[in-house]
């Protein structure tokens, strides 16, 4: 990574490794990577978990697919109480089973690290939401407060293009060639961002994680399975939601987090008007939530 130049540096941008003067001047530099460690699980698979603040309510939160920790913190940064987030397996340092995995699989890692850190409130960011989705049919009055952000599926397997989206960021991975994997990754960011301090940034730390972590190929079948086989199994859930859904995402249909809304008794939808709210509505965003959870 020492050597790594792709895209071309932005006008201002990094174009040394480490802070200096071609250090980016503008733009959120991404969140540095805290000390996480691994715990045992009663399913038996290790997982990578990082405990932040103090006192009671304890939130868990659960990441999408391809991301991890670094990617659900800032959702985090406004809610009271502690939070707990973690890396399914996998991901990150977690334990990678022999695979391929289910919904099921997932949400038994997320109802270990909940059980473990006695969360009482979740959120699930894409992936992590459907994990959501799979571990409260199973128990629908686990947590007292839900937020999902960008359901990407519910009771129909996800389209084409999270498929091919998925197997070309294992491959990249897989073959250890930093271009390769920002070629992929770089499809995260906003076509105005990704240019940018703030994006360039972001890159770096993504590419950092996944070249040293890597991605298990057991999270490839992932996008031709639904977490539900009906979404009426959440008819029961009765903890206040938040949904939040892009208008515009290929690979979050809006109209996921429509049904998803409708299927909980006690949700709130929202729906931003254009995708890539990360970047372009970042500070409502995190308001949204902090304050759903927080009232």
């Amino acid at each position: 990574m020492r050597g790594f130049r792709w895209p071309p540096p932005p006008d201002g941008g990094p174009r040394t490794w480490g802070p200096g003067p071609g250090g980016p001047r503008t733009g959120r530099p991404a969140l540095p990577e805290p000390e996480t460690e691994l715990v045992a699980t009663p399913h038996g698979v290790r997982l990578e978990r990082l405990v932040t603040g103090t006192g009671d309510p304890v939130t868990v939160f659960a990441h999408g697919l391809g991301n991890g920790i670094a990617t659900t913190r800032p959702f985090g940064s406004g809610v009271t109480g502690r939070k707990v987030f973690f890396q399914f397996r996998g991901h990150g340092r977690s334990e990678a089973p022999a695979g391929p995995w289910n919904y099921l699989d997932l949400a038994r890692d997320l109802r270990a690290i909940a059980d473990l850190g006695s969360a009482s409130r979740a959120f699930g960011a894409s992936l992590g939401a459907g994990a959501l989705c799979r571990l409260l049919a199973e128990s629908p009055e686990r947590f007292e407060k839900l937020v999902f952000f960008l359901p990407a599926v519910l009771d129909q397997p996800r389209g084409p293009v999270a498929s091919e989206r998925l197997t070309a960021l294992l491959d990249a991975v897989e073959s250890g060639d930093a271009s390769a994997v920002a070629d992929v990754v770089s499809l995260e960011l906003p076509p105005a961002v990704r240019n940018t301090p703030a994006g360039w940034a972001y890159l770096r730390q993504r590419l950092d994680q996944l070249l040293r972590d890597g991605l298990s190929d057991g999270l490839a079948t992932l996008p031709e399975q639904a977490p539900l086989r009906d979404a009426a199994a959440l008819a029961a859930v009765t903890a206040p939601a938040l949904v939040i859904g892009c208008a515009g995402d290929d690979l979050h249909p809006v109209e996921v987090a429509e049904q998803l809304a409708a299927a909980l008794p006690q949700a709130t939808l929202h729906v931003y008007d254009r995708p890539g709210v990360l970047w372009s509505d970042r500070a409502d965003l995190r308001e949204r939530v902090s304050g759903f959870l927080n009232e």
